[in-house]
C-alpha cells in the first residue's frame, strides 16, 4: 500500500489568527507551577464562559426558533460536527430520549468518522467538505429540518461544506462556532461565542468545549420545553422504564397532585409508566385513553390543560 502523501505546507491554511489557536498570557507557565496552580488557572479561565454565551443570547434564541419551527412541522434537528464539536453533538442528541422522551430521530447528531469516532480519533475526515453529504441524503433533508454545524474555529470543511449542502436542500441552517467570523451566506443564524485563547493553546476540548456543551443544552433544552416537554420545570414526558425514572416520576406526581407517593405509583402504573397521561388523569378524571387524547388536542402541552404547577 503506498504511503500517504502529505499536503505541500503552501495548501495548508493558517489558522493562525482565530481566537481559539491564540496563547493565553495567563497560562504561560501551566507547566511551572504546583498541581493546584495549574487547576486555578483552568478554573479562572472557565469562569468567563458563561458570560461570554449570554453575550449570544439574541443569536441562541434565533436557533432555538428554527428547531421549534422545525418540530411542530414534524422535523429534527441535526447536528454536524468532527471531533470535540462531534462528539458533543452526539452526546447532546443522545440524550435528548431519556430526558424528553423524545424519539430518537428528532434529534440527530453526525460526526465526522462515523460512530467509531466517539472513542477514537478520525481528525483528518474533518478535512472533506463534502464528506456528510451522503448521510445528508440518506436523511431525506428537508425544509421541516434545522441543521446546524458545529466548528469552534469556524473553518471545519467537513462542516461547513455540510451545512451548505443541507441549505440546498431546504433545510434550516445554524453555525456554532467559539471564534468571531462573517457570516456566510448559507447560514440563517450565527452563534459565535467569544471564548478567547485556551488554557493549552488550541486545545478546543477545553473552554471552547465547555462553551459548546452549555450552547446545545440550551437549544435543545429550549426547544423540547417550548414543545410541550416539560410542564412548570419538571420533567413530565419521561417513561419510567426504571427505578430511578419510577422515582422521579413518583415524586412528580405527587408534587403536582398531593398524592402520596405509594398512590402516586398506583397512577403512574395506571398510565403505563408515563407521567403527563397520569397527571391529566388525574385532574380530569378520565381514563387512560381521554387522557392521551385531549393532551394530543393541545399539541403535548399540559398548561393549557392543568393551568400553572404547584
Amino acid at each position: 500500500m503506498p504511503t500517504p502523501q502529505n499536503p505541500a505546507p503552501d495548501t495548508i491554511p493558517d489558522r493562525g489568527h482565530l481566537h481559539t489557536e491564540h496563547r493565553l498570557a495567563a497560562s504561560a507557565g501551566l507547566d511551572a507551577g504546583t498541581i493546584s496552580d495549574t487547576l486555578k488557572i483552568i478554573n479562572d479561565a472557565d469562569a468567563g464562559i458563561a458570560g461570554a454565551v449570554r453575550e449570544q443570547i439574541d443569536a441562541i434564541e434565533q436557533a432555538v426558533q428554527l428547531v421549534v419551527r422545525s418540530f411542530e412541522a414534524n422535523g429534527r434537528l441535526i447536528y454536524i460536527g468532527a471531533g470535540t464539536s462531534g462528539r458533543l453533538g452526539v452526546l447532546d442528541a443522545s440524550e435528548c430520549p431519556p430526558t424528553f422522551n423524545s424519539d430518537p430521530d428528532r434529534v440527530v447528531g453526525i460526526i465526522a468518522g462515523g460512530d467509531s469516532a466517539l472513542r477514537k480519533s478520525s481528525e483528518h475526515k474533518e478535512d472533506d467538505p463534502d464528506g456528510v453529504h451522503p448521510q445528508l441524503d440518506t436523511l431525506r433533508v428537508s425544509s421541516n429540518d434545522t441543521v446546524i454545524g458545529i466548528a469552534a474555529g469556524g473553518t471545519t470543511p467537513y462542516v461547513l461544506g455540510g451545512v451548505e449542502y443541507a441549505k440546498t436542500l431546504g433545510a434550516n441552517t445554524g453555525l456554532l462556532t467559539c471564534t468571531p467570523i462573517d457570516q456566510p451566506s448559507w447560514c440563517d443564524v450565527l452563534i459565535a461565542i467569544h471564548t478567547g485563547a485556551e488554557v493549552v493553546t488550541g486545545s478546543t476540548r477545553m473552554k471552547a468545549g465547555t462553551a459548546t456543551k452549555m450552547v446545545l443544552n440550551m437549544i435543545s433544552t429550549g426547544a423540547m420545553v417550548h414543545a410541550g416537554k416539560v410542564y412548570g420545570n419538571l420533567m413530565v414526558d419521561l417513561r419510567a422504564t426504571n427505578d430511578k425514572l419510577r422515582d422521579r416520576a413518583a415524586r412528580i406526581i405527587s408534587q403536582v397532585t398531593g398524592l402520596e407517593r405509594a398512590d402516586a405509583f398506583i397512577l403512574l402504573d395506571r398510565a403505563d409508566g408515563r407521567v403527563k397521561p397520569a397527571l391529566v388523569m388525574h385532574a380530569k378524571s378520565i381514563t387512560l385513553e381521554d387522557a392521551v387524547r385531549l393532551i394530543d388536542q393541545h399539541h403535548g402541552r399540559l398548561h393549557p390543560i392543568l393551568g400553572d404547577p404547584k
